[in-house]
C-alpha cells in the first residue's frame, strides 16, 4: 500500500543485433510523493493503552497482557518523537500509584508494619522489572538523548521520596530497625531476615551511592551503638575482673562484626568497628592495665598467657595499646629484676641469684611467644629491661662467671649434648646483658684456671663448647687467652705422659740389672 509500480525498459546493449536475444525487463518500486496522515490522536490513545497496562502491572495483574504489543507502542510513540510524553506519563502513572502504596503502608500497624513496607518494595520492584522490558527502546534511545533517570532508576527514586521518605513512615522504619538491633544484642531473637531486607533496600533506593542508607539509617545505628556501648562497657567495669571485661568486650566486638555479614551493608563494618573499639577498648585500657589483683600485672605474675594474649590483640586495634602494655611490661620486668639483683640473701649464695635470672627469662621468652605474637619491639624492652638490672649490681659478671665454673665442673654431669646446649645457651644469654665483658673474662679465666690444673671440669668437650659460644660472641682477642691455656694443659699432659713413660722404662731397666746382679751374687 502507498506505492506503485512502473514497468522501465532497458536500452539494447551496444552492439546487439535484430537477431539477438530481447533485454531482460526490470520492475522498478518507487514511493508515492504524497504523505501518510497519522491519526492526530495517536499519541493520546496510544498512551492510554500504555498507562492502563502499567496500572494492571501495578495492581499485578499482568497475565492478560500482552507484551510484544505493549513493547511495539512504545517503540512507535519513541520513533515518532513522542517519547516525552511517554516518559512524563510514566512518572505521572508512578507517583499516582506510590501515594496509594506509601498511605497504606503508613496505616498498617506495628506488628505489620515492616512486612507490609518489604512486600510493597518488593511488589514495586517486580512492577518496574516489567515496565522496563516494555519502555527497553524509550532507555535506550530516549533516556540516552535526555539524560535522565532510566526506567527502573525513576522508579526507585519515586519510591525513595514518595514512600521510604513518607513522613508516617521514614521515622517510624528507623524506630522499627533500631529497635530490633538493641533487642538482639540484649540476647533476644529478632527477624534478621526482615532486617536485610530493609537495609537493603535503602541501598537500592540510593541509585548507585549509599547516601540514603547513610542518611536515613547508617548515621543514626552508628551513633546509638556507641551510646550503648559507653554505657555497657562502664557496667563490665564496674562488676568484672580485666580478663573478664576483656572477654566480653571480644565477644561484643565479633558480634558486631557478625551483624554487619548478617544484615548490614558492608560499608558498616568499618564504622561500627571503629565505635566499639574506642568505646570498649581506648576509653578504658588504662583503667584495665592499672587494675589491682586482675590488671596487666596480675597477669604477668600469674603467668596468664591467654588473658595477656587477649590483652595484646584488643588493645593493638587502638592507638596507643601496645604502647601502654609494653611501658607497663617493661616497667615491671625491671622492678622485678631490680628486686632480684638486690636481694641480700640471694647475692649471698651466688648460684641461686644466677638462677633466679635465668628463671626469669625463661619466663618472659615464653610470655613473648605465647602472649606478645613474638612481638620485635616488645622483645627490644625485654632486653632493655634485662640489661639495666643485671648491670645494677656489679657482682653480676662475677656470680655470671661462677654459675658457669659450677656447670662445668659437676652440674652437667648425666645431661645430654642437645641439654648441656640448652643451659649454656641460657647462660650466654646473660652474657649477652653484661656491659663490663673484661671483669667477667677476668674470674673465667680463674675459674677455667682452676678447673684445668685442678683436674675438676666435667667434660673437656663442653670446656671447648663453652670457649667457642664466647669467641663466637666476642671474637678471637677474648678467647686467645683462654685457648692458649688449653693449649698448655695439652702441651703440659703430653709432656708429662712421655716423662712418666721414660721414668716407667728406667724403673723397668733398673729392675732388670738389679735382677741380673743379684742372679750373679747367688752364682
Amino acid at each position: 500500500r502507498g506505492v506503485r509500480r512502473r514497468a522501465v525498459q532497458r536500452a539494447p546493449a551496444r552492439g546487439a543485433g535484430a537477431g539477438g536475444k530481447k533485454p531482460a525487463r526490470i520492475t522498478i518500486i518507487k514511493p508515492f510523493h504524497s504523505k501518510v496522515q497519522m491519526d492526530p490522536h495517536y499519541a493520546e490513545k496510544t498512551w492510554a493503552l500504555l498507562r492502563d497496562s502499567i496500572q494492571q502491572i501495578h495492581q499485578q495483574n499482568a497475565s492478560g497482557l500482552s507484551f510484544e504489543e505493549l513493547y511495539r507502542n512504545a517503540y512507535n510513540m519513541v520513533l515518532h518523537k513522542y517519547g516525552d510524553t511517554l516518559y512524563k506519563g510514566l512518572r505521572d502513572t508512578i507517583t499516582e500509584h506510590l501515594r496509594q502504596v506509601a498511605a497504606a503502608v503508613a496505616a498498617t500497624s506495628d506488628a505489620e508494619f515492616l512486612d507490609a513496607l518489604d512486600k510493597a518494595y518488593a511488589d514495586h520492584r517486580t512492577s518496574q522489572l516489567m515496565i522496563r522490558d516494555i519502555l527497553m527502546y524509550m532507555d535506550r534511545v530516549y533516556v540516552k538523548h535526555n539524560n535522565v533517570p532510566n526506567v527502573y532508576d525513576l522508579g526507585l527514586m519515586a519510591f525513595r521520596d514518595i514512600v521510604a521518605r513518607h513522613t508516617g513512615i521514614k521515622e517510624r522504619l528507623l524506630r522499627h530497625l533500631l529497635a530490633m538491633v538493641e533487642r538482639e544484642r540484649r540476647g533476644e531473637q529478632v527477624r534478621r531476615g526482615v532486617l536485610r531486607a530493609m537495609t537493603s533496600m535503602l541501598v537500592d533506593l540510593g541509585v548507585s551511592t549509599r547516601k540514603v542508607y547513610e542518611d536515613d539509617f547508617e548515621r543514626h545505628f552508628v551513633d546509638t551503638s556507641a551510646a550503648h556501648f559507653r554505657a555497657e562497657s562502664q557496667q563490665f567495669i564496674a562488676a568484672n575482673t580485666c580478663a573478664d571485661y576483656l572477654r566480653k568486650a571480644e565477644r561484643r566486638l565479633r558480634e558486631e562484626s557478625e551483624r554487619v555479614q548478617h544484615y548490614l551493608d558492608a560499608s558498616t563494618e568499618a564504622k561500627i568497628k571503629e565505635v566499639g573499639e574506642r568505646e570498649l577498648l581506648a576509653t578504658h585500657m588504662r583503667t584495665l592495665v592499672a587494675m589491682p589483683s586482675s590488671g596487666l600485672v596480675y597477669m604477668l605474675e600469674m603467668d596468664h598467657a591467654a588473658d595477656l594474649r587477649r590483652m595484646y590483640e584488643l588493645f593493638g586495634r587502638v592507638s596507643g595499646g601496645h604502647e601502654l602494655v609494653r611501658t607497663t611490661m617493661q616497667q615491671h620486668l625491671t622492678a622485678t629484676g631490680t628486686a632480684i639483683v638486690g636481694d641480700p640473701a640471694r647475692v649471698a649464695a651466688p648460684l641461686t641469684y644466677v638462677q633466679a635470672l635465668l628463671d626469669l627469662k625463661d619466663k618472659y621468652d615464653a610470655l613473648l611467644r605465647h602472649a606478645f605474637g613474638s612481638d620485635k619491639q616488645f622483645q627490644h624492652a625485654m632486653n632493655q629491661s634485662f640489661e639495666r638490672f643485671v648491670n645494677d649490681n656489679q657482682r653480676s659478671p662475677e656470680f655470671i662467671s661462677l654459675f658457669i665454673d659450677d656447670k662445668l665442673k659437676k652440674g652437667l654431669k648425666g645431661m645430654s649434648e642437645q641439654e648441656v646446649e640448652v643451659t649454656l645457651d641460657k647462660v650466654l644469654h646473660l652474657f649477652r646483658y653484661l656491659q663490663e665483658k673484661d671483669v667477667f673474662e677476668k674470674y673465667f679465666k680463674q675459674h677455667l684456671a682452676k678447673r684445668l690444673l685442678l683436674g675438676r671440669s666435667v667434660s673437656d668437650d663442653a670446656e671447648r663448647q663453652m670457649i667457642g659460644k664466647l669467641k663466637r660472641e666476642c671474637g678471637y682477642q677474648f678467647t686467645s687467652k683462654l685457648e692458649g691455656m688449653f693449649k698448655d694443659m695439652g702441651l703440659s699432659q703430653e709432656t708429662m705422659a712421655a716423662f712418666n713413660e721414660h721414668v716407667a722404662v728406667l724403673r723397668e731397666s733398673a729392675a732388670a740389672a738389679a735382677a741380673a746382679a743379684a742372679a750373679a751374687v747367688a752364682v
